[in-house]
Parts: structure tokens; C-alpha cells; sequence
């Protein structure tokens, strides 16, 4: 990973969903750069987890700035205890820099008429109204402040619906649609906006949309090298590490055998 690491010294990083996957990924490499983290998730246990490896990626960075963290459990789709989050925020780490919206889930797929109500409502919860709500949270005060950066992970599945992903694909195109609405708004700013959209990418992703089957996860990626959070963790770190004039407004990222939503070669079995 190649970027001006200190343009990342010190800044303070709000990072939803950083229990797993690609927020968790992206907290160790701030984390690495010098960054303060502030880590959000439903999964406390595993909130600490994360929390001790960018302590300890900190540590061994060697760098003398940063390296706060603090976790708190926080179901984004949660109206009050998004509203209520500065009452558990440490002061030192209230003054955030950069918002990561990773939170957001798929379960199923199902059809439309047969979709169960309560995936529907979920999936739009989360996905939409929650980095929603903690994109205003976060917003009053880039504007107050005049700088700030919202990195939202969208996906491929807000370019390109298919069949079976009804719901998630429109979750993830209203994502695209508020980001692009939200970067106009604030072209008079210095506040930076970017969407990240991945493609494949093995996480627990797959295996939270089979419910758990996990056969019918791996399946998703036979065949093929899928890109990691890992991965999606440089993109987002890079983008957040541009020079202050530099926005990457959208980057849309695939593994090599993959061009677009149903559009993959698999390797024989």
C-alpha cells in the first residue's frame, strides 16, 4: 500500500460495521497509518477483537501520533442510539475526520412475491436509512468545521440489478443515488464524498445471504480468486489518504475474472 501516510496521522475514523469483513480491514490499516479509530458494530465481542488488532497494528507501526480507539456496540438501523451516539463517544474522539459507511447486509434471494416482509425492512434499515442517519449525524459537523470526508461502501449491485438481489440492489442504488445527490450539494465545500463498489467479495457477506448454509457460500466463489476485505480496505484507505483538492468521487473494483454482476469465469472443478 502505496499513499501519503501523513495526511492520515492523527485524523479520527468512524468506521460502521467494523465487527468483520471489509470494516475491520480498513480499521488496521488506518490504524497502521496513524489514524484515531472509532469502531461501530452490533457484535461486541467481536468489536474488541478488531479494537486490540489496531492497537496492536498501531504498535507496530512505530508511528507517534495516533492510535486512540474505542468501540461501541450500535445497531446503525437503531434511530435513537444513533441519535444517542456522542453520549458513548470518548471526547478525544469526538471530532471525526472521516465517516466509513460499511454497515449493510444481504439475507436471501428470494423473489419478488415471495420475499419475507421483515428481510425487506431489514435489509433497507440498515443499508440505507442507517448510513442515512449517520451521514446527517456526521454532517452538521464537517460543515461546521468546514472539512470532512463520508466514504460510503456501496457495490456493483448499485449499478446493475439482477435476478434474485431485488431488494439489495435497491438498497445499494439508492446508496449510489445519495452519494452522488450529497456530493453535489457540497461541491461548494472542502467535505469530500466517495462511494467504494465492490464486486465479488469474500466475506461473511455470502454466508449471512444463504442464512448460514455454508457450502452454499463457498459456492459463490468456486472457481475463482475473489477480492478480500483486505483488498476493499486499500481502496477505501487510499482514497481517504488523497491530497485535500483530490476526491475520489466512485471507484467500482472486481477480481480479474469477474466484468460485472452475472458476467464471471470460473475455472473447471
Amino acid at each position: 500500500m502505496v499513499f501519503n501516510v501523513s495526511r492520515l496521522l492523527g485524523k479520527t475514523v468512524l468506521i460502521t460495521g467494523a465487527s468483520s469483513g471489509i470494516g475491520a480491514a480498513a480499521a488496521v490499516l488506518f490504524a497502521k497509518a496513524g489514524s484515531n479509530i472509532l469502531l461501530l458494530a452490533r457484535r461486541e465481542d467481536a468489536l474488541k477483537a478488531v479494537q486490540q488488532a489496531c492497537v496492536d497494528a498501531h504498535k507496530a507501526s512505530g508511528l507517534d501520533k495516533g492510535g486512540q480507539f474505542a468501540s461501541i456496540q450500535l445497531d446503525v438501523s437503531d434511530k435513537t442510539a444513533v441519535a444517542n451516539l456522542w453520549s458513548k463517544v470518548p471526547s478525544s474522539l469526538r471530532n471525526v475526520d472521516i465517516l466509513v459507511n460499511n454497515a449493510g447486509y444481504v439475507v436471501g434471494r428470494e423473489h419478488v412475491g415471495d420475499i419475507d416482509e421483515a428481510e425487506i425492512e431489514g435489509m433497507f434499515a440498515t443499508n440505507v436509512l442507517g448510513l442515512i442517519a449517520m451521514t446527517q449525524l456526521l454532517l452538521k459537523d464537517f460543515k461546521a468545521r468546514k472539512s470532512g470526508h463520508v466514504i460510503n461502501i456501496g457495490s456493483v449491485a448499485g449499478r446493475q440489478p439482477y435476478a434474485g438481489g431485488s431488494i439489495y440492489t435497491a438498497t445499494k442504488h439508492a446508496v449510489y443515488a445519495f452519494t452522488a445527490s450529497m456530493r453535489m450539494e457540497l461541491v461548494n465545500t472542502p467535505i469530500r464524498v466517495t462511494e467504494i463498489q465492490p464486486g465479488m467479495v469474500e466475506t461473511e457477506f455470502s454466508l449471512v445471504r444463504f442464512r448460514g448454509d455454508e457450502q452454499a457460500a463457498k459456492n459463490v466463489y468456486a472457481g475463482l480468486q475473489p477480492l478480500t476485505g483486505e483488498d476493499i480496505a486499500e481502496e477505501i484507505v487510499w482514497a481517504a489518504a488523497r491530497p485535500p483538492h483530490v476526491n475520489i468521487a466512485e471507484t467500482l473494483i472486481f477480481p480479474v475474472n469477474q466484468a460485472a454482476v452475472t458476467v464471471v469465469h470460473r475455472a473447471p472443478m
